[in-house]
């Protein structure tokens, strides 16, 4: 599943259906970090970023560089874990790694490091209430 990395929460609104007071507050003090938020995305998100339910991913992320880059372009961008073949390790979090296995596939790699082994804390927030959907690195607040 794709999820779209925004700067802030009201860059969010602009692509997903309306937030109520009990979600924005659970949003509020919990980004930015390792979490996913599920929404209900709205007529300005892209239709080949729609699924069948119609919602969307959306993430902040606390990294200096996603932050640059977000807020550089003006407008959200687009990321998905890379899987590993092997059964051991499940994403790539070694740049050098990623490099080796994409690099000729892709623009750009970004060294900032060894990323973290631990997925994000999903939240679906299609519904009355935020439910959480997947424990990871976050813990909601």
């Amino acid at each position: 599943m794709f999820s779209f990395i925004c700067q802030d929460i009201s860059q969010v609104t602009e692509y997903s259906a309306t937030i109520n007071n009990d979600v924005f507050r659970v949003m509020k003090h919990n980004l930015p970090g390792p979490f996913t938020f599920i929404l209900r995305s709205n007529n300005r998100t892209p239709k080949v970023l729609k699924n069948r339910k119609e919602t969307i991913g959306v993430r902040i992320i606390d990294n200096n560089i996603v932050d640059a880059l977000v807020r550089g372009l003006g407008r959200p961008i687009l990321t998905a874990s890379v899987k590993h073949a092997d059964e051991v390790m499940e994403y790539y979090t070694d740049p050098h790694e990623i490099n080796d296995a994409f690099g000729k596939r892709v623009d750009a790699i970004i060294d900032g490091g060894i990323g973290g082994m631990q997925a994000s804390t999903i939240i679906d927030c299609t519904g009355d209430q935020a439910l959480l959907q997947r424990e990871g690195a976050g813990v909601l607040k």
